[in-house]
């Protein structure tokens, strides 16, 4: 067969997908022409539109394959390109896509091999060519992920594979929400005890959160849990959107009455604490109560002396 006349999803079809599926990885482990971006929304005057073309400059940001361990943490991408080019001309917008799934591993192909590219530097030459029938295995890639991280003990890798939530609508974590969620569940698997996560207005803050308490809950990692906003109206949406799965097991702490039959909790500040001794209800919880807090909006705390 002429490489030379196939077009890329043919290589793809042809030749890509089965040299995956001969290392043993699984069809649920990876997905094909993964969507990063949407593509820039230019402004011009009062007219907005945002860019299609994936050719054109701002246009949306789409992998053509993307290999994942336990279906969470994305460990190899690969870019493939027309067999006229030579093996090694995806191999930098690649790496641009693995940078930002945080993934170790960037791979280049023309149809006719691999060209790989360890990101973490753990192996030497970072950079290698593989034959078409060698690609690499789960088993060879996975230790070099779980060295790169830290991630050394049974009970941080356990947390790790844990998986993110599904509602069975199609809704899943965009891409920066999964690493924001898998670097944030690495750091607390290594023992870090304060994190914090900034991200910018409208990228689901919330939701992220929700994935990150969702994993560390079901993993029996944190069993009971605190969820602090700031407003009332922010409160209520969380439990009633993206909360909502945690069904019975969640509470409000309303009217300054504390439950303790509850595993995830939602509060207020004003709820827990105030400047009057009667208002500071959190006294009530043991001081350990809590095995994690998130407190959202953190920005809007006081450090005053005369703050509550």
């Amino acid at each position: 067969m002429d490489k030379g006349r196939l077009s890329e999803r043919d290589i793809c079809t042809k030749f890509i997908t089965p040299a995956i599926l001969r290392a043993g990885w699984q069809q649920h482990e990876f997905r094909e022409e993964v969507t990063l971006t949407d593509g820039r929304v230019m402004v011009r005057g009062t007219l907005a539109a945002r860019v299609r073309d994936a050719l054109a400059k701002g246009g949306p940001k789409r992998a053509d394959y993307v290999l994942y361990v336990m279906g969470n943490i994305p460990i190899v991408v690969i870019e493939v390109k027309h067999a006229g080019f030579p093996l090694g001309h995806g191999m930098q917008q690649a790496l641009t896509y693995a940078e930002m799934l945080d993934a170790p591993f960037a791979i280049s192909t023309n149809g006719k091999g691999f060209l790989l590219h360890d990101r973490t530097g753990l192996t030497q030459p970072a950079e290698r060519e593989l034959a078409l029938d060698a690609f690499p295995t789960v088993a060879e890639l996975w230790p070099i992920y779980q060295q790169w991280k830290g991630l050394t003990e049974p009970a941080a890798v356990k947390l790790i594979e844990q998986p993110f939530h599904s509602d069975g609508g199609g809704r899943e974590p965009r891409y920066y929400q999964r690493v924001a969620v898998n670097v944030s569940l690495v750091a607390i698997a290594k023992g870090v005890q304060r994190i914090l996560l900034v991200m910018a207005t409208g990228t689901g803050k919330t939701y992220t959160a929700f994935q990150i308490i969702w994993r560390l809950w079901k993993a029996k990692a944190k069993q009971r849990i605190l969820f602090l906003a700031d407003r009332n109206i922010l409160v209520d949406q969380t439990m009633q959107q993206d909360f909502a799965p945690f069904g019975e097991v969640m509470h409000k702490v309303t009217n300054r009455e504390v439950k303790k039959n509850y595993e995830i909790y939602l509060a207020l500040y004003q709820a827990v604490t105030g400047r009057e001794e009667w208002k500071q209800i959190y006294r009530q919880f043991p001081a350990d109560f809590f095995d994690l807090v998130v407190v959202d909006e953190c920005h809007r705390g006081s450090a005053a002396d005369d703050s509550a």
